[in-house]
């Protein structure tokens, strides 16, 4: 018979310092948010974590197998939220994280001290917790339909990764519900040099 340690048994196991053991263990780390891939089937254009960031990958080459060792993976992207550029390289048959990326359209109705408002295009939803995004050229862009549209004529969309979510992109609205391109300057009928 084998004998068993007391760490073995669950009814024995004391909770990790700081925490009763009726207190419940949450992992915020993002990594339910992503599913795995191998990283010589990753292509440009796709997401993938890099540094524990979600990224675009901007670019992504393989170097051919030499004599001691496999062939590796070389990866640049871009965050998703800070615009940062990361770079990572690894075997090409090393499973990496890929991030599971959402994105949802909201009317932009205005800014109160760097917080921006936003509607769902159903009108059901208000949001007043997304910051000014930190990228200066879309943030210029955002300025600009605030002081050159009407309430509701710009949507915003907001993207969401790995438990963050931040302002991604802007476009104009069009009564059909669809977008098309970024608010073309117009208040009351003139266009704006």
């Amino acid at each position: 018979k084998r004998a068993f340690l007391p760490h073995e048994f669950h009814h024995t196991r004391e909770p990790p310092r700081g925490m009763s053991s009726d207190d419940e263990f949450e992992a915020h780390s993002g990594a339910a948010a992503c599913s795995p891939i191998e990283a010589g089937k990753v292509r440009k254009g796709g997401f993938l974590v890099i540094r524990g960031r979600p990224c675009k990958v901007l670019d992504c080459s393989k170097a051919q197998p030499g004599k001691h060792g496999s062939a590796k993976c070389h990866f640049t992207g871009i965050d998703l939220f800070t615009s940062k550029k990361m770079e990572t390289v690894c075997p090409a048959s090393a499973i990496m994280s890929q991030p599971d990326v959402s994105k949802q359209d909201f009317l932009l109705m205005g800014c109160n001290e760097d917080f921006l408002a936003l509607m769902s295009t159903t009108g059901a939803v208000t949001r007043h917790d997304l910051r000014m995004p930190s990228n200066d050229a879309l943030a210029a862009k955002i300025e600009d339909a605030l002081q050159n549209c009407e309430r509701g004529d710009a949507l915003v969309t907001v993207m969401k990764a790995m438990g963050c979510e931040g302002v991604s992109d802007i476009k104009k609205a069009t009564r059909s519900g669809a977008a098309a391109s970024p608010c073309d300057n117009k208040k009351n009928g003139r266009k704006k040099k």
